[in-house]
């Protein structure tokens, strides 16, 4: 899924192994399946997130399971592209079709025609299983 950054062989990999030297930083890794799921959590804070964003993600939350980073630090994620470059992973991941991936927090999408009334009573049906909703 974060193919751009499957590279072998990085042209700035000594200028990265210094940076993690003086900064005295650690290096993570994070399954597919990992990185899906920090996307997803993330997407549902407002964010749109690329997979190579979903990495850095999940590392952090690994780290902060770790205890390697303490939750009191200010933690700063570049995140390099938008999640409207990779819609076939958006796409796959809510409908639960990423070979062997969960979709812990997929929201699948609900197809409906293109009929204001069938939309507003689909939009009534959901809201009124939410506990928190209060009105119309």
């Amino acid at each position: 899924m974060a193919s751009a950054i499957r590279i072998g062989n990085p042209v700035s990999v000594q200028k990265a192994i210094r940076t993690l030297q003086r900064f005295d930083g650690v290096v993570e890794q994070a399954s597919e399946s990992e990185l899906a799921e920090a996307a997803a959590r993330a997407d549902r804070s407002g964010m749109f997130t690329c997979p190579h964003t979903g990495v850095a993600l999940a590392a952090l939350e690994k780290l902060l399971a770790s205890g390697q980073i303490d939750r009191a630090e200010r933690i700063v994620v570049l995140s390099t592209a938008n999640g409207l470059k990779f819609t076939d992973f958006k796409i796959a991941y809510h409908r639960r079709a990423l070979n062997g991936i969960g979709a812990a927090e997929a929201n699948p999408p609900i197809e409906l025609p293109n009929d204001y009334d069938a939309v507003r009573r689909a939009l009534d049906r959901h809201l009124d299983d939410k506990p928190a909703y209060r009105g119309r």
